[in-house]
């Protein structure tokens, strides 16, 4: 079939769908260091499947008085201040993130991004945490709300550790590259896909239903799009 215009909107009731995942120097996202980040982008094609979209991945340049726990870079294999990591300042990478994502928004009529996640919570928290530290305006993302892969591998597949729903879903998992943003993201973004795909006959019927009902779904807001454009290169700019 040929997708209409405005289909990822209806689908996810006006939210573009993104997959994020970070690196860090620990748990706590008001304290600890952010090290990587990389964003994934949903796309759909002809016949109305999710597909994994463009990766956006940056190294990140620990903020000034930033916590980094040895027990986590011994798991992310991160050397933070390796001469030849080419690791931007936070306000740099997270701007660059956002206005790859602002471009989708417009792209797909959405009216805003949900950062999808395998335990999303963590990701949003840091992503929010660095907004707040950078002084970065606009940001795409709904402010709380998330989707989660470990809820939707746990109950489409009966996982919920990222690596065995990946394994499971059918995907290749290299134990090696883990741990790296961009690796998980696009892993995490493969998941979300295949169980989204998996649920689209029950999407079918609910959008069936709800036109039943004469419920409309809430249109982009041509003014959120128009100051987008004229602030991508702002962000862009040190404060």
């Amino acid at each position: 079939m040929n997708v209409p215009d405005g289909f990822m909107a209806r689908r996810f009731r006006g939210f573009l769908p993104v997959v994020v995942d970070v690196e860090t120097g620990g748990f706590n996202a008001s304290t600890d260091a952010l090290l990587q980040i990389a964003a994934v982008m949903i796309e759909v094609d002809a016949a109305g499947q999710l597909v994994r979209g463009a990766t956006h991945s940056f190294h990140v340049r620990p903020f000034d008085g930033s916590n980094i726990e040895p027990a986590a870079l011994q798991v992310n294999k991160i050397d933070p201040w390796h001469p030849l990591r080419p690791a931007l300042p936070e306000r740099d990478a997270i701007g660059r993130i956002f206005k790859e994502i602002r471009a989708g928004i417009r792209a797909h009529g959405c009216r805003r991004a949900v950062l999808v996640g395998h335990n999303a919570w963590f990701d949003l928290s840091f992503v929010n945490a660095c907004v707040g530290r950078t002084g970065v305006k606009r940001n795409p993302f709904h402010p709380f709300s998330s989707l989660d892969t470990a809820t939707l591998a746990g109950a489409a597949l009966g996982q919920t550790v990222l690596a065995k729903a990946v394994t499971i879903a059918g995907f290749d998992w290299d134990s090696a590259a883990a741990h790296s943003a961009s690796y998980d993201a696009e892993r995490t973004a493969e998941l979300f896909c295949l169980v989204c795909n998996e649920l689209a006959p029950s999407y079918q019927r609910a959008e069936a239903r709800a036109r039943e009902l004469g419920w409309q779904d809430a249109a982009p807001d041509p003014a959120i799009n128009a100051e987008d454009d004229e602030g991508d290169a702002a962000d862009s700019e040190e404060p």
